[in-house]
């Protein structure tokens, strides 16, 4: 694998009670089509412009190839070398759920739980896989959480064996703070983590960010179709919208748009627009004393003339 997927979340897998229903709920939602793998007809890739985003898993099976026990979203992170990564997953107090083995790709994986619970999955091919892009497309995850029970603590363990860094850290009030955290060498936060609050439902649990057109009328398709809404739309700082919700077959998602961009093309030809007025106004300017200038001098000379004669 090269390194730029290194540490990159780099696949997401849908684990689910009822394949085709879920399939058609995220067409409808965030635009996600389905087809058959070429390397495993029997698997379904998830793809979302046009570009396979993760796979699509019935629970039963899920069940069977990596003991899973409820439906849920299950994020893939780029590792060069899978086994070496799972037995340091092991010694940082992590544990091995599945795996490590092969797949039908030529590539390996392994399920793995962090100390805190938060179930992920690692990912490597020895024939390589393309860098990471900041642009991300749509039906794409563009942002990672961590919701946990320790938030420093899993940070610790995540930037051990990943290299992770953390950008920043938003202090939320009484919810505690929100870290930010990016891959080695990016600038941009690609994910944050917080400590959950005590009593709140559900264990800890890595959640995808999907990446749509506009996450408010998403977000009324998501509730039409049969989701439960858990919060948003909600505004975030940047000028994004987010929202999160449990879907028909009761896996947690999440939705997420990006402000609105004013398009290069557009600022430079309103930038070209403001200096062309400005050189118009200019011109004008020099137009208008030029002539009012021989106008001047006429009354001058007038004036000269009618004192001549007194």
């Amino acid at each position: 694998m090269s390194d730029g997927m290194t540490g990159q979340f780099i696949w997401h897998e849908l684990v689910t009670t009822d394949a085709k229903s879920a399939a058609g709920f995220y067409s409808k939602v965030a635009s996600l089509k389905t087809k058959a793998a070429e390397f495993q007809p029997t698997y379904t890739l998830l793809t979302g412009s046009g570009r396979p985003m993760g796979g699509l898993i019935t629970l039963a099976d899920a069940a069977k190839a990596m003991g899973a026990s409820a439906p849920h979203w299950l994020s893939f992170v780029g590792a060069a070398n899978v086994d070496e990564t799972a037995r340091r997953a092991e010694s940082l107090g992590g544990h091995i759920v599945s795996g490590p083995g092969p797949v039908p790709d030529g590539g390996r994986y392994a399920v793995l739980q962090d100390p805190q619970g938060a179930v992920f999955a690692i990912y490597g091919n020895r024939d390589g896989q393309g860098g990471a892009t900041s642009d991300i497309p749509l039906g794409h995850s563009s942002w990672h959480e961590l919701a946990t029970t320790d938030h420093v603590a899993a940070f610790s363990f995540y930037q051990q064996l990943f290299g992770w860094v953390m950008t920043s850290e938003m202090d939320m009030g009484p919810q505690g703070s929100y870290r930010m955290f990016a891959p080695t060498g990016a600038k941009d936060p690609f994910g944050g983590m917080y400590t959950k609050a005590p009593g709140s439902p559900g264990g800890p649990n890595w959640l995808p960010y999907i990446k749509v057109a506009d996450a408010r009328p998403a977000t009324v398709v998501a509730k039409k179709n049969g989701a439960q809404i858990l919060n948003g739309p909600m505004q975030v700082p940047g000028g994004g919208w987010i929202t999160m919700g449990i879907d028909p077959q009761g896996v947690a998602f999440a939705l997420h748009s990006v402000a609105a961009a004013t398009p290069a093309k557009k600022k430079a030809a309103m930038a070209k627009g403001k200096v062309a007025t400005k050189s118009k106004r200019k011109a004008t300017k020099k137009i208008a004393k030029k002539k009012s200038a021989p106008k001047t001098k006429a009354k001058k000379m007038v004036r000269k003339r009618a004192g001549s004669k007194k």
